[in-house]
């Protein structure tokens, strides 16, 4: 008896003397089940009937319920497809009354009994669809078919929409169903004829399960949420419907497809499609225009079936009422739909399941998840009880005192306590899901702004790409108010205005990032930080809105995580696409997304402008490092794996250094050792040369093609050997050699910044040993001073200052302390990369003093901040960065200066500080050349 009925709570008769008559036939089995059934036929007539008709079945199945019930299936499984009707049926009786049992007494938890419906449902399905491709195969109206392929239905795939995709079948469910089938099993000939035969066999087999007969029905089916019903065929071939969803898919079909399950026929074929439509039902970026979808769907269902009323009770539909399941389940959804794309972890069919996800994703609270769940469980024990006292398909609570007295009989409860506790869940589940369907507009008016600004600017807002849908133009209508509301309590209000019409006046389509804002007003703050601040971050912004996403993941504002796990997440994300253009996308996804989080850090001072550059190098890094393997993996299909020990990608400047501001190109060389190799091998072969030359064309292009989802980087690989004369790529023993006999002074300078990102591990070793070995020879110092002074000279000549803030190029400027500093790391053979390391080498090394370097480093501290601060507010146009008072008082805050005309002043005095010490420093040496080249010429 150890796997017997265990009896946890029992239901009382409503009529004793049926309960009494009932277990005249039962009055030999244990007392606590004569009381389930004795409670169970007292209440519900249509149970009654069934334990009359199963009498002798009964003692066996509660002496073993899941034995029973496999029983049952293996029974159904079994049948010849002649008597495929009359078995399943016997079979649904059975399974009807042991579920009705085992849920009244509390053996099985809700799941159990809506999982074993669920799994008898597609039993059925399975089993009558087969029976019907079967009889097909053999009067031969399924052309190319033969008996070996029954068992995958011939290509039919049937999936299980809705509750029965989850596993949630309800005690009286019909069963939503789509049927496709594969037409790739078919000659293209051939394919109306199947077509044709498929749609029979679709409809019979539904008809099987449907049609009433005198031992009863299996299931009501319901083939309506196929594409376009009322004008396509009640079976379709996957292709039609997989161009049907790209092109006019709907939410409402999107939200039907969390559930769906191959259930029954092909089961592989149906996971197979499935997968194809990921791409249309989880959208990449967050989705909160899927909120009005979702409530403008939940007002037609109030409208259309009366459930839009108060809370009642009495009456009330459980399934479609207010605070009722459908409730739960759009709360769900939406929020899935939302947020699925970028969390697969979502992407789960169950309620329950899906609101423990959101929990744990942190897009609901633990407490809401718990009430919910709580809630719903109990809504669908109250369903089951109403479906079971007629086997009627009705989700209403019953409104006579003798239905709900059953009803109440059935959960041994009495109906007063029963009608109060379920008012007050309906009512709280209301209260929780209304809110996040149609919140409370609690804005406050925004206060006026100048009159000029409100007719010129606001005016002209309509005329917008963004705003010209309707749908764009409502949703935007309803958040104006809190937006011009937040504009002008900023210090400048009409700045503020005019930078904001500048974004909308960029965007090309405005209903997801105003349903963004909508369902999020905290983000507005943010929108009106950005665009009062930053010109180029705000066109940026109106280009890539969908970056805002990552705000409302958990992380957005917490610590960095670091290069590794960088590099670590990119490389996961990679690995799981196998596409290779989606991978460029996915790339230029997650960098924008880094990208712009970076920036706001910044922008909110929350990082520093030399922890904004670390930050940006490291997310170039992962870039880089994720990128390569992609791209010579493609390179590879079609000319083989690379020949001899491979590549590495060797950044220089700023990359090289580990620094980069917002707005950086990348400096790269591609380095390969062919070892003995001379062709690669694989379809197309290549001589080494060209192998690794359009090899690293197709990096570049990886890296700076514009595609959908944006660029990445511009890509500068002058630095190579013989700069733009030499071979794009280059070996080696060429880089080496090069290195040592033919390399100018200037190319020894760049060698110190030199940093291998990605690619093979030993060849990388071996660059950066010779690197660190060929810095280390000793130098003449006046031939190493004498070429930066010359490259100063070629700078300044080429180049004039863009004005006093450009602290990048000019005299005692940032490239000018760069290169004091290569300078010092050169002369003092070290193999340092950074800037100040630089400059305390050349201290080292005997040409620079300790005041010297330490007022170099101090302009440059000045110059890397103005500059970084400039980059993100203005991208590469540097007056841009005081133009505006945000602006302006962003460098203020970056620099720790307290006026933009005191931080101009500091500049200035730096430059020329600066320069005079380079000056300085190099004079000497500068002049003692231009005494020996008087010395030659005379």
């Amino acid at each position: 008896m150890s796997h017997s009925l265990q009896v946890h709570r029992c239901p009382r008769p409503y009529d004793s003397s049926i309960s009494t008559e009932v277990l005249s036939d039962h009055g030999h089995l244990p007392s606590e089940w004569q009381a389930l059934l004795g409670g169970t036929a007292g209440s519900s007539p249509y149970l009654q009937t069934l334990i009359r008709s199963e009498r002798n079945w009964i003692e066996a199945a509660l002496s073993d319920p899941e034995g029973a019930r496999d029983a049952v299936f293996q029974t159904c499984r079994a049948s010849a497809p002649d008597q495929v009707k009359s078995v399943l049926r016997a079979g649904k009786r059975r399974i009807a009354l042991l579920c009705a049992l085992c849920d009244l007494s509390g053996h099985w938890p809700l799941e159990e009994v809506t999982g074993t419906l669920t799994r008898f449902g597609e039993l059925a399905v399975d089993v009558a669809l087969k029976a019907e491709i079967a009889l097909l195969i053999k009067r031969r109206k399924l052309p190319g078919m033969s008996e070996d392929d029954i068992a995958t239905a011939g290509g039919m795939s049937v999936f299980a929409m809705g509750k029965m995709g989850a596993y949630e079948l309800n005690y009286s469910s019909d069963i939503d169903l789509i049927c496709l089938f594969d037409e790739t099993r078919f000659e293209r000939d051939d394919f109306l004829e199947a077509r044709q035969a498929m749609v029979r066999a679709t409809r019979n087999m539904s008809a099987a399960l449907n049609d009433r007969t005198a031992e009863g029905y299996v299931f009501r089916t319901d083939l309506r949420l196929r594409p376009d019903p009322s004008v396509t065929p009640v079976a379709l071939a996957m292709a039609a419907a997989e161009q049907y969803y790209e092109s006019l898919g709907r939410t409402w079909e999107r939200a039907a497809y969390i559930k769906a399950r191959s259930c029954a026929g092909d089961i592989a074929a149906g996971e197979k499609f499935l997968k194809t439509l990921t791409p249309f039902v989880w959208r990449r970026h967050l989705d909160f225009a899927a909120i009005e979808d979702a409530h403008n769907m939940r007002l037609r269902i109030r409208e259309n079936k009366g459930t839009g009323g108060p809370i009642t009770v009495l009456g009330h539909d459980m399934k479609l009422g207010r605070g009722g399941i459908r409730e739960i389940e759009f709360f769900t959804q939406t929020r899935q739909l939302i947020a699925g794309g970028r969390d697969p972890s979502l992407r789960v069919r169950g309620t329950v399941e899906g609101l423990q996800a959101l929990s744990r994703a942190e897009w609901i609270s633990a407490e809401v998840s718990d009430t919910l769940a709580r809630h719903y469980r109990d809504h669908r024990e109250i369903e089951h009880r109403i479906q079971m006292v007629h086997d009627a398909q009705t989700h209403r609570m019953p409104t006579s005192e003798e239905g709900l007295s059953r009803v109440a009989c059935l959960m041994d409860v009495e109906p007063e306590a029963f009608l109060a506790d379920l008012r007050a869940r309906l009512e709280e589940v209301h209260r929780l899901t209304e809110d996040f369907f149609a919140p409370g507009t609690s804005a406050k008016p925004a206060e006026p702004l100048p009159e000029d600004l409100d007719q010129l600017v606001i005016a002209r807002w309509p005329s917008y790409p963004a705003l010209r849908s309707d749908r764009g133009a409502r949703i935007f209508e309803r958040l104006k108010p809190e937006l011009l509301s937040r504009l002008s309590r900023t210090a400048n209000p009409g700045e503020a205005l005019l930078a904001l019409d500048g974004f909308l006046a960029g965007m090309p389509a405005g209903v997801q990032l105003f349903s963004l804002f909508e369902a999020n007003p905290q983000l507005i703050d943010l929108l009106v930080d950005i665009v009062g601040t930053s010109p180029a971050l705000a066109n940026y912004l109106s280009r890539n809105s969908s970056v805002f996403d990552a705000v409302l993941d958990g992380g957005f504002f917490a610590d960095w995580p670091g290069r590794d796990a960088l590099i670590a997440e990119l490389r996961e994300a990679l690995d799981s696409e196998s596409d290779y253009e989606r991978q460029l996308d996915l790339t230029r996804r997650w960098h924008r997304e880094w990208h712009f989080r970076t920036g706001v850090h910044h922008l909110r001072g929350l990082i520093d402008a030399d922890t904004a550059g670390q930050h940006y190098a490291d997310i170039a890094d992962a870039v880089i490092i994720g990128l390569l393997p992609k791209v010579t993996a493609q390179f590879a299909a079609k000319h083989g794996p690379m020949p001899g020990r491979g590549c590495v990608i060797l950044g220089m400047g700023s990359l090289g250094a580990g620094r980069l501001t917002a707005s950086s190109d990348l400096d790269l060389i591609m380095i390969y050792d062919p070892l003995d190799d001379e062709m690669s091998d694989g379809k197309r072969p290549l001589a080494v040369r060209p192998y690794y030359a359009r090899l690293t064309q197709a990096m570049v292009t990886a890296l700076t093609a514009p595609m959908a989802e944006g660029r990445l980087y511009e890509v500068d690989m002058r630095l190579r050997p013989s700069g733009n004369q030499g071979p794009v790529a280059t070996s080696w023993q060429s880089f080496t050699q090069y290195q040592e006999n033919d390399a100018w002074v200037w190319e020894h300078l760049a060698l110190t910044r030199a940093r291998v990102v990605a690619g093979e591990d030993t060849l990388a070793r071996d660059l950066e040993k010779f690197r660190c070995d060929f810095l280390a020879r000793p130098r003449d110092r006046r031939v190493v001073l004498q070429e930066v002074a010359e490259m100063r000279r070629r700078l300044a000549a080429a180049k004039s200052p863009d004005g006093p803030w450009d602290a990048k190029t000019g005299p005692g400027r940032m490239l000018d302390i760069e290169l004091a500093a290569q300078a010092g790391t050169l002369l003092a053979g070290q193999p340092t990369r950074s800037v100040v390391d630089g400059l305390m080498a050349g201290v080292a090394s005997g040409w620079l003093s300790d005041a010297q370097a330490q007022n170099l480093r101090a302009a440059y501290d000045l110059y890397w901040s103005v500059q970084s601060a400039a980059r993100l507010i203005a991208g590469k146009g540097s007056d841009g960065a005081v133009r505006g008072e945000g602006g302006a008082a962003f460098l203020q805050r970056s620099t720790g200066f307290d006026g933009i005309a005191s931080l101009q002043q500091a500049l200035e005095h730096a430059y020329a500080q600066a320069a005079d010490c380079i000056d300085t420093a190099i004079g000497p040496e500068a002049e003692m050349k231009d005494e020996n080249d008087d010395e030659t010429l005379s």
